[in-house]
């Protein structure tokens, strides 16, 4: 009788202790929160010159972290930009170059590789919090992309219901006295969008002035559901996207208006994601990051962002265009007040996530990509990865940056325009150097030549509904 109690009793001890070093081996990977915002401008943020929004949150997650003030979206629109960053490519790569509308019949390719397929397979708890826009049918949905959860708006939120495909959950709620039968039978109406649940519509039209509350809701449950295990979170929210839209406690608060009501809002979301990592002991074990996925809309009515000292805004490949505000914090491994001004981007969080993950990147494509660990962990003292940064719109590369130079060509074959501008001392690109350097025209030229016919031999193609 003794004896088999001391097996059993060795047994449950063995049992403990491998749990207990399996508890510990998913503990050793850390986890990764994404914050993408959605055409919020390059000064809308306190450490980045805004006098009048108040992002005392995001301020202090810079004093905490670091800040890159040369960080760039691979788009300056909103799918292409949301391709790029999720696969690590540049947007023809990726297949995806154009913004999506819910006519659409398209969406990021179900083959592709996502930095969530890459971190379930290596034990990962994933979510999609927010606004995704690659494609709104099922087969392109989050769920189909590596993501354990989606809960969000399928894309912008100035846009409409697909009627005829929607598929609503049986507990849907609707609002505005609309019914299944309405929403099949009229007419779309601008603005009146979706919330999904996984594949299904859970309310609609989706009530804009409280999402930015409920993504972080949502967003703080499921890192306390996976707090034992490693998690990749990508909170893409809906704001600052027109029509803009805040919850009570912040409407009319700021002095930029609406739209720094809906960034005051997003910066007490990254406040409240920030102390649930820090009470659920997750802190350290954490990289955060927090950019945007292009510039803002240049809107006669207020309701746009600002870009200053940048030139150019939204749909532009001018800096205003694409780069963007980012800040990381990841205590023990980020160094407290860092900046960076080397050159780093959103095509770069795949490789450097995989790097941090001990996961091994995609070898049957191109990644264009790099890891930025270096950067993040040495600032200003490590070389950027980038030797050239390219700018796309649509299928075209319009320009390119090489260290401190770049160039934009636009116009057509029988006139086209070059601007070639020096970034280190006129980050507003007022001068065109073009004529005084035209020796630097033609190398620039050459080097957007070669990789992008390189590109279009590598290129992937772009989800299609029905597969031919």
């Amino acid at each position: 009788m003794i004896p088999s109690i001391k097996r059993i009793v060795l047994f449950c001890a063995i049992a403990t202790l491998i749990t207990f070093i399996g508890e510990e081996s998913f503990a050793a990977k850390p986890n990764a929160v994404v914050i993408f915002t959605d055409d919020q401008g390059y000064n809308d943020i306190g450490c980045f010159g805004s006098a009048l929004i108040r992002t005392p949150n995001l301020d202090q997650m810079a004093d905490e972290g670091i800040k890159f003030t040369d960080f760039y979206s691979a788009n300056s629109v909103c799918s292409p930009s949301r391709a790029s960053l999720l696969t690590g490519s540049y947007p023809p790569r990726a297949g995806v170059t154009k913004v999506l509308f819910p006519r659409d019949t398209i969406g990021l390719h179900p083959e592709e590789v996502t930095i969530a397929d890459i971190l379930k397979n290596e034990g990962y708890a994933t979510a999609c919090i927010g606004k995704w826009h690659l494609g709104h049918h099922p087969k392109f949905l989050p769920t189909r992309q590596g993501f354990d959860h989606y809960y969000g708006i399928p894309y912008s939120n100035d846009m409409t219901i697909d009627p005829k495909n929607a598929l609503f959950h049986k507990d849907v709620k609707f609002r505005e006295g609309f019914s299944i039968e309405k929403v099949r039978n009229s007419k779309t109406t601008k603005n009146f969008v979706p919330l999904m649940r996984d594949e299904k519509v859970i309310e609609y039209p989706a009530d804009q002035s409280t999402l930015t509350k409920r993504y972080t809701e949502e967003a703080i449950n499921f890192i306390k559901d996976n707090r034992k295990k490693p998690f990749f979170l990508y909170l893409p929210h809906t704001m600052p996207h027109i029509p803009l839209f805040a919850t009570p406690e912040f409407l009319g608060k700021s002095a930029e208006g609406l739209y720094g009501d809906t960034i005051e809002e997003i910066d007490w979301s990254v406040g409240k994601i920030l102390e649930a990592l820090k009470i659920l002991d997750l802190d350290d074990n954490t990289l955060v990051v927090y950019t945007s996925d292009n510039g803002p809309w240049k809107l006669k009515s207020g309701h746009g962002g600002n870009a200053f000292p940048l030139r150019g805004y939204k749909f532009s490949t001018y800096e205003g265009g694409m780069r963007v505000p980012c800040i990381m914090r990841w205590p023990g491994r980020i160094s407290a007040g860092s900046v960076c001004s080397k050159v780093a981007a959103t095509i770069d969080l795949l490789p450097t996530i995989c790097e941090i993950s001990g996961a091994d990147l995609p070898n049957e494509r191109i990644i264009d990509g790099k890891s930025i660990l270096g950067l993040m962990e040495q600032g200003n003292k490590a070389q950027s990865p980038h030797e050239a940064y390219y700018y796309y719109k649509g299928t075209r590369l319009e320009a390119v940056r090489v260290g401190d130079w770049k160039l934009r060509v636009t116009g057509n074959k029988r006139k086209s325009v070059h601007e070639l501008f020096h970034l280190a001392t006129d980050i507003s690109e007022s001068i065109n150097l073009a004529r005084a350097h035209s020796d630097k025209v033609e190398e620039l030229i050459s080097i957007m030549a070669q990789f992008d016919e390189s590109l279009k031999q590598r290129r992937r193609p772009v989800g299609q509904l029905v597969d031919n």
